[in-house]
């Protein structure tokens, strides 16, 4: 028996299959192309990287084409150095079909469509964004976001750079401090962000140290009024009145920024976060060297540190000044200090009081005895009394008309002529008594020499 079933034609599925011409059923070729917009973002496979130009598939009918100066928001890059064979990448659609029928691409305007919604977000949330530095400008540097950021000089770091040049192709962490869509606008600030890391370390510091303690440091600023110093986060402060235990008169004598320092924390404002240092309190104490090595009534050496209406203050160690009181300073009466000592004179002077407690000297020089001699310094130091040898040779101080180079030998007519003439060849030479004053008349070299060793002898 005859099979009668009769095969039936295949139903036309939709975006498979379609009825041509001829009424067969053909497949839709158009459908399993997929639809896209221009502006849209779209997801695809790099297939070829050359000079100028980088092409995509990203399954449409033909393969999209990404001209360099669409690849990133860098200057002058090759394309190689943006993209491999094999990468995947989300692409802008700029243009369907171009002149030539091609579709256009942008990598850097997809990614700088993704950046923005990030930057969006991340300037109201307050997180930062991260991006390298590829640019230093005038004033600051460019961050590729995805987008140009701008980061000013003054907000790179907590303290003012040098030079930004050293910042080119970091990756920075930063908070956007300004954004501006209609103008592609985007300000940076790192220092913002090293702000709230500090926030933590300062805190952490604070819990960590107590009173008392001896620590390390860095200076890291130098100012009229002290020294600050870097903590490894926070930075404390030594006020001039605790670097040195003598006179300072600006931190620079003592210190250097940069100089790695030892201090001791004096107190800390835990509510203001703030920190006092004191870096003689890591040194001897010189007001301890006079407790342990002087006693009332000894007679040491000093030198004049200041003179007051009041009487003078003589340094007998660094840092230990005692007070030579007017009264103190001759056996006759005194009306003027500045009649007896002078500010830098080397003196000797007796021990009349010591007050351990309130850190107070009571000097007196009438009452130092001739031919009394000093105890030996506290400190092991040299005596303020000893005077250079500076090797000079005789020629160095000329005493004769001879030995005064380039100076014509004058011819004195009277006595008088004879007094100007060795007040100005010999430095130094007294006065000579006018009853004194030989009226011989010198004519020649000789006669003036044995002149002025006449008047020599004289005066003495």
């Amino acid at each position: 028996m005859a099979n009668d079933t009769v095969e039936k034609p295949l139903a036309a599925e939709e975006g498979v299959w379609v009825t041509g011409p001829d009424g067969e059923l053909v497949p839709d070729y158009d459908a399993s192309i997929p639809e896209i917009k221009e502006g849209e973002v779209v997801h695809g496979t790099v297939v070829r990287v050359d000079k100028d130009e980088v092409l995509v598939d990203i399954g449409y009918k033909s393969e999209g084409v990404i001209p360099v100066s669409e690849l990133t928001i860098r200057r002058s890059v090759d394309p190689a150095d943006e993209v491999s064979v094999g990468d995947e990448i989300d692409a802008l659609v700029l243009t369907k079909e171009d002149a030539e029928g091609r579709l256009i691409l942008s990598k850097k305007r997809a990614r700088f469509e993704l950046a923005w919604k990030r930057i969006e977000q991340a300037a109201e949330s307050g997180e930062p964004v991260e991006g390298k530095v590829i640019e230093v400008v005038k004033g600051g540097l460019i961050l590729d976001l995805g987008v140009r950021g701008f980061l000013p000089a003054s907000l790179v770091d907590i303290r003012r750079v040098q030079d930004l040049d050293e910042f080119l192709g970091r990756e920075l962490r930063c908070k956007v401090i300004e954004l501006n869509r209609s103008r592609n606008n985007v300000v940076l600030s790192r220092r913002a962000v090293l702000e709230d890391e500090r926030k933590e370390m300062r805190q952490a510091i604070l819990d960590r140290l107590s009173p008392g303690d001896v620590i390390e440091g860095q200076i890291s600023n130098i100012v009229d009024f002290g020294a600050f110093v870097d903590l490894d986060g926070m930075d404390g402060l030594i006020h001039i009145s605790e670097l040195s235990w003598s006179h300072v008169n600006h931190p620079s004598e003592v210190l250097e920024i940069g100089q790695t320092v030892k201090v001791k924390v004096l107190d800390i404002d835990r509510e203001r976060q703030r920190i006092s240092l004191g870096l003689k309190q890591t040194q001897t104490d010189p007001w301890q060297q006079v407790l342990d090595h002087y006693a009332e009534g000894d007679v040491v050496e000093g030198r004049v540190a200041k003179v007051v209406t009041f009487g003078a203050f003589v340094e007998i160690l660094p840092g230990v000044e005692g007070l030579v009181h007017i009264s103190e300073l001759a056996p006759h009466h005194v009306e003027n200090p500045r009649e007896v000592v002078s500010q830098g004179q080397p003196v000797n002077v007796k021990i009349l009081e010591i007050d351990g407690e309130r850190r107070r000297l009571s000097l007196s020089l009438k009452r130092v005895e001739e031919g009394e001699r000093p105890v030996p310094r506290a400190d092991g130091g040299e005596s303020v009394h000893v005077t250079p040898d500076l090797q000079l040779s005789e020629d160095a101080f000329p005493t004769t008309p001879a030995q005064v180079e380039g100076v014509e030998e004058p011819v004195a007519e009277d006595a008088e002529s004879v007094e100007a003439v060795g007040a100005a060849l010999v430095p130094g030479s007294s006065e000579v008594d006018e009853s004194e004053r030989s009226a011989t008349a010198v004519t020649d070299e000789a006669e003036l020499a044995e002149a002025l060793a006449d008047d020599a002898g004289e005066s003495a």
